[in-house]
């Protein structure tokens, strides 16, 4: 799909406008600097996380935004316009588009394996934006809790490589995060 953008925009005064058609197939390709992740959009299941994700990629809202937290043997996560400043990283994780939406949570999907791909979230259930996190590992227990909306392709690989931001203490000092350098996105009939 084409870009909505030539620049990346990173705040918003309302929630996007549809640009998913839920009967066609989406995927995501994350270019990352640890190398690329392919990911398949799951539009039947979540179909405003999902058209929310399409809409911020083709505005460019991801480019040069990082995974800022990375914990081993759980998950990657990424999607936060401040992480896009290195000048603010005591902020990273508490950014957003400029909206909030609601999980969707009861589409029968669950965190049952490594590469599901979710929305993050605050403590609301109401509280969706921008941020989105993948397993690299089972992490059942936030079945239900949060939007299951895709899932890795190829490329896993990839999430196993990039820096480790946090661990059971916090963040981890001196630890550099990876960049998400763009995220293109294809659809098919």
């Amino acid at each position: 799909m084409s870009p909505l953008s030539a620049t990346p925009v990173r705040t918003f005064t309302a929630p996007p406008p549809q640009v998913v058609d839920p009967a066609r197939q989406y995927r995501a390709v994350l270019k990352t600097s640890r190398g690329d992740v392919t990911l398949e959009l799951l539009p039947k299941a979540a179909p405003v996380a999902v058209n929310n994700f399409v809409f911020l990629a083709l505005n460019r809202f991801y480019d040069g935004t990082r995974f800022h937290r990375v914990i081993e043997g759980f998950m990657a996560q990424g999607g936060d316009p401040i992480s896009a400043d290195e000048s603010r990283q005591a902020q990273w994780g508490t950014g957003g588009p400029g909206y909030q939406f609601a999980a969707e949570v009861n589409n029968g999907l669950r965190f049952d394996r490594a590469g599901v791909l979710g929305m993050a979230r605050a403590q609301s259930l109401n509280s969706q934006g921008s941020q989105f996190f993948i397993t690299v590992a089972p992490a059942d227990f936030l079945s239900g809790g949060y939007t299951v909306f895709g899932r890795v392709l190829a490329g896993q690989d990839v999430l196993g490589k990039l820096t480790r931001t946090y661990n059971d203490a916090g963040p981890i000092t001196g630890a550099r995060a990876d960049e998400l350098l763009s995220v293109q996105i294809l659809q098919s009939p």
